[in-house]
């Protein structure tokens, strides 16, 4: 039988793995257009985001700098939601992430602020190289 700190171990990696590769796939997106819709003009501020997610996100997946990485993704998510979301709007309660659509950037900046906080775990290659 799996033990309880196992099982929170492998919870963990699952996670940070799957929303590591999905931040990077919103990244291939704004960066190359792949798998689908069109890449954002070269440069641009959605751009420089597209290369954070990618680059941070495979780097959350894999347990490779994931701490840096974890709170630059944070940040990143941080920004996104005051600026396209909620956009310091009061009125009407524009403030809720439910009400504004920001759900998303609200729940990846906490996430990769605990991956940032916690670090990678025991199953990442900062682990393996003795800094997680």
């Amino acid at each position: 039988m799996m033990s309880r700190a196992r099982q929170i171990e492998l919870s963990f990696l699952l996670l940070r793995v799957i929303a590591g590769a999905m931040f990077m796939c919103h990244g291939l997106t704004k960066v190359f257009g792949w798998p689908v819709g069109h890449a954002v003009q070269s440069g641009s501020q959605l751009w420089i985001g597209g290369m954070i997610e990618l680059v941070c996100g495979a780097l959350i997946a894999v347990g490779l700098f994931a701490r840096l990485a974890g709170l630059i993704a944070s940040g990143l998510m941080a920004v996104a939601y005051f600026q396209y979301s909620w956009k310091l709007d009061v009125d009407g309660w524009k403030w809720l992430p439910g009400v504004n659509g920001g759900e998303l950037s609200v729940l990846y900046c906490f996430l990769f602020l605990t991956i940032a906080a916690s670090g990678p775990g025991r199953i990442s290659i900062d682990h393996k190289r003795g800094r997680a």
